[in-house]
């Protein structure tokens, strides 16, 4: 009587009861991976914007107050982005004949506004609001890093939501003086966070990480 099944049909049955738990953990791991990686997650990854703006010139080398073009920062949940008017406020008077610049005098004679590429870009199911966060306490640099030397605006953090649920856990170590909130030189000094975190009034921890604060 011929056998049902060839010998090497225990090795085929083998493979595939050993090999096919190890495929689907690998591919679960290659994702993880990949979702962690700067690919996944846009850290240290630049844009390409219509102008090569220089933070590392306006912000560093200048020394032009963030407050100047991101003019919504302490009241409003985003930022802003600088209008070419107030680009042209400078611009008007200083590198008129650049190249470089012809897209913003194109612009500030068209009234088209500038397609600028967004560099932090969170889901549209996390709530994050600029203003909070200035009034109580945090920095630019905390979240966006050394921005003033940077020629080209990266993604500093990985904002995976570990990255913030570990701030709001212990907030004091990021505190620093309202003084100080736009100074990217700022460096945590001999004032306790805590005594910060009881002055702007921040409340328990448990609380900042309830899924309702960023989740709405």
């Amino acid at each position: 009587m011929a056998a049902l099944f060839r010998p090497r049909a225990n090795v085929i049955a083998r493979v595939t009861f050993f090999g096919t738990p190890c495929a689907i953990a690998l591919a679960a791991w290659a994702c993880l991976v990949t979702a962690r990686s700067s690919w996944g997650t846009g850290a240290r990854m630049t844009r390409v914007q219509p102008v090569a703006f220089s933070h590392a010139h306006h912000a560093g080398e200048l020394g032009i107050d963030c407050r100047y073009c991101h003019i919504s920062v302490e009241t409003g949940p985003h930022a802003g982005m600088p209008s070419t008017e107030i680009c042209m406020h400078c611009h008007s008077q200083i590198w008129v004949g650049s190249d470089m610049l012809v897209p913003v005098r194109d612009s500030y004679r068209t009234g088209q506004s500038l397609v600028w590429q967004r560099v932090y870009n969170q889901p549209a199911f996390v709530y994050f609001d600029h203003s909070i966060h200035i009034h109580k306490g945090v920095g630019c640099s905390t979240c966006h890093g050394a921005i003033d030397e940077m020629p080209f605006v990266y993604q500093f953090p990985s904002l995976l939501m570990e990255w913030c649920v570990d701030c709001h856990r212990s907030p004091a170590r990021h505190l620093r003086p309202q003084d100080d909130i736009f100074n990217m030189r700022w460096r945590p000094d001999a004032k306790p966070g805590e005594e910060l975190a009881v002055a702007y009034g921040i409340r328990d921890s448990e609380l900042l990480t309830s899924c309702s604060v960023c989740h709405r």
